[in-house]
């Protein structure tokens, strides 16, 4: 029999074997054991089985402590193992706590030497518990595995203590304005049918290091590739045309992917906001291009023109340029035109027309601006949307992160 014991701890793994000893050595151990603490309090297990029958003999549970006399007063105290995740489709929180409860029940006071009783669930639907519950809660689990876990405890004065273990699903109402740099007061509100109302609140701040990677670089990266089309010639048309196209449906695919994680709200969040300002960059920079080749399209007649009446040796060449009507919205004042008649030669005085809109600016002082036109550059386009187009990203950029993080 000895041998057989000895071949089974061997098949249980070397995790057991450190367990394995001789029958008579393994008996006697068991016996020792046994003698050391069930002799002893074999008394005070008996004293608390006529305790617990002597309070519940006339103890009816289905009335509160001091009913009639004084309101019972209970303490609560909560434990939070975890909280999250938090769900802002559903506008909800999950949190994992210890609810304890603390309230005098004169009817459970005992005369004994044990100071305390240490009891498990089936006590509980014995005596009086709180009739608490969660206001803003969705739906609630107790724990159940491996045994309920509930604690009863209830002391020689009448003091009882009830604690459970709780996942709760409760609702928060998130203000997605800031999102995803949004921070949350998420509470847990709990009282007793129609008294006190408590109320818990837990302050949460998003990380966005998520975001930042599915959406706010993807964008930055796509609103800088939208200005390789100012490096490539207007002339390849279907280089500039096919770049231009294809950042503007990458960001319209960036613009779905983001709102799939935010709930179906009427008011702009930081996250639409940015999207939003890196697609009109996209947009605005293939509109750029349009409006380049539709310039030089009305401009090469004139140029095959030019070509047949060419400049002599030397005479001086003006930039290529396209003039648009303003339908004569800007117009020389009165007392300005008797100006010009009184010093024609010097359109442009020191100190006196400068001071008068554009006129020190060399394309305004030939007058066709006063008539209502403005003179465009074509060749100079690319080069100034290089400069506008990074400076005005830049300048938004700074503006909106001190907003959204500092303000």
């Amino acid at each position: 029999m000895p041998g057989t014991v000895l071949l089974l701890c061997l098949a249980l793994g070397p995790v057991l074997r450190a367990r394995c000893e001789s029958t008579e050595e393994y008996d006697y151990d068991y016996l020792s054991i046994n003698k050391t603490w069930v002799l002893t309090p074999k008394a005070q297990e008996t004293d608390a089985t006529q305790i617990l029958n002597l309070l519940l003999k006339n103890y009816d549970n289905k009335l509160r402590p001091d009913i009639g006399i004084k309101p019972t007063f209970i303490d609560v105290d909560i434990y939070v193992n975890s909280i999250g995740p938090v769900s802002v489709i559903q506008m909800e929180y999950t949190i994992d706590i210890f609810f304890a409860q603390t309230w005098y029940d004169r009817r459970l006071r005992f005369n004994s030497t044990l100071k305390a009783l240490t009891l498990n669930t089936n006590m509980v639907s014995r005596i009086w518990i709180p009739d608490t519950f969660f206001r803003n809660s969705k739906r609630a689990d107790s724990h159940w595995i491996t045994t309920p876990n509930q604690l009863l405890r209830i002391w020689n004065d009448g003091k009882v203590l009830y604690t459970l273990r709780l996942t709760i699903e409760a609702e928060c109402l998130l203000q997605l304005q800031n999102f995803p740099m949004d921070t949350h007061s998420c509470p847990l509100v709990f009282s007793s049918w129609e008294y006190m109302v408590m109320t818990v609140s837990f302050d949460l701040s998003r990380r966005m290091g998520y975001f930042a990677i599915q959406t706010y670089i993807p964008c930055i990266l796509t609103v800088v590739l939208s200005w390789v089309s100012f490096w490539i010639k207007r002339d390849s048309t279907p280089a500039r045309t096919s770049l231009g196209i294809t950042t503007v449906l990458t960001m319209t695919t960036l613009s779905t992917i983001s709102r799939k994680h935010l709930p179906r709200v009427s008011y702009i969040t930081a996250m639409d906001l940015f999207v939003s300002v890196c697609f009109i960059f996209v947009f605005a920079a293939l509109m750029e291009y349009a409006t380049l080749n539709y310039l030089v399209g009305n401009k090469k007649p004139l140029e095959h023109d030019r070509k047949a009446r060419l400049p002599p040796a030397g005479a001086q060449v003006m930039p290529s340029f396209t003039t648009i009507n303003i339908n004569n919205i800007m117009h020389w004042p009165p007392e300005i035109e008797e100006d010009e008649d009184d010093d024609p030669g010097s359109p442009c005085l020191e100190g006196k027309e400068c001071e008068r809109f554009f006129c020190c600016i060399e394309d305004c002082q030939t007058g066709m601006w006063r008539e209502g036109r403005v003179r465009i550059h074509i060749s100079r386009l690319d080069s100034y949307s290089r400069v506008f187009f990074p400076t005005a990203f830049l300048l938004f950029n700074i503006v909106y992160w001190i907003a959204y993080l500092y303000l």
